[in-house]
């Protein structure tokens, strides 16, 4: 089997039974690309049943000249699923990243936004252009719902329970949770869907999808990434903003305001405790007054 042979499995089996997003699957087999490109470059000509720790070292050397240490440990990880994935079938019989140590990096914290910035970017919407009510409820949304913005963009108007008070949100390995919504964002989103969306001429096979574009297709995620750029820029805000800050913002407010974190779990999909466990190290004085209130001897 040859590299090429051996991606294209790969990435079935993230597919059928990782049950990972095309984007996620295109960002695991990425890595390994990258490994096969050096390879040509360098002349080097063996297959990925034999590939030893050296060979690999030698890259991962080449590739950290231009990567931080961050990226360089994605890297090894990336590389490190693949040929697990190998054991797996019975290719390999070891993992040549296994000896490759990972960078030591600290745990990055999620940049924040405070509601006055939220509110400001929201305000320096023109709600007098075409998608002035669209890209206020797209906003309203990733910060009320905490949506990741894959699951954004897959919303559909089938999801929309209003009468309960909820969203059914399609996330990671295609799980499905239900995240409550307020009236206020439910607001947003009928105004835009009768005001809006019933205007635009919508192409076959998005009849369901909630976001459109002006000609009548979902949103992609990079359109969603430069509508919040723009809009930061327009507010003012000099920090890096992306559609998953608002997802970060949601969960922050939330603990700071003291709900519980099983439930802050459950809201933003995470499948461990730990990962939103994250979101504790963001306001020390918080858990502060947690300790003040609650424990016995204060």
């Amino acid at each position: 089997m040859k590299w090429n042979n051996a991606i294209q499995d790969y990435q079935l089996h993230l597919k059928i039974e990782k049950g990972l997003a095309k984007n996620s699957i295109a960002s695991y087999t990425l890595d390994v690309k990258k490994l096969i490109v050096f390879l040509a470059e360098n002349e080097i000509k063996v297959s990925p049943f034999v590939i030893s720790t050296d060979d690999i070292q030698q890259f991962i050397y080449n590739a950290s000249k231009n990567l931080n240490a961050r990226s360089q440990a994605r890297l090894i990880s990336g590389l490190r699923n693949f040929f697990d994935y190998l054991i797996f079938e019975d290719y390999r019989n070891d993992n040549p990243t296994d000896l490759i140590e990972s960078p030591k990096i600290g745990r990055k914290l999620p940049d924040t936004l405070s509601l006055e910035e939220i509110d400001s970017i929201i305000n320096s919407i023109d709600l007098s252009t075409p998608h002035g009510e669209r890209n206020r409820t797209i906003l309203e949304t990733l910060y009320s719902c905490g949506l990741r913005v894959s699951e954004l963009t897959e919303l559909q108007v089938s999801d929309l329970f209003f009468d309960e008070g909820f969203i059914r949100v399609i996330g990671k390995g295609n799980k499905q949770r239900f995240v409550p919504i307020n009236s206020q964002t439910q607001k947003y989103i009928n105004l835009y869907l009768r005001n809006n969306r019933n205007l635009i001429k919508i192409q076959k096979g998005f009849e369901d999808t909630v976001f459109l574009n002006r000609r009548g297709r979902k949103l992609t995620r990079v359109m969603i990434f430069t509508i919040i750029k723009n809009l930061t820029e327009e507010a003012g805000i000099d920090k890096k903003i992306s559609p998953h800050t608002f997802r970060h913002s949601f969960a922050t407010h939330l603990l700071e305001r003291g709900a519980d974190l099983r439930a802050i779990q459950q809201m933003l999909g995470h499948e461990s405790i730990t990962t939103t466990e994250i979101y504790m190290h963001l306001d020390k004085s918080f858990l502060k007054n947690v300790m003040n209130t609650f424990h016995p001897r204060k």
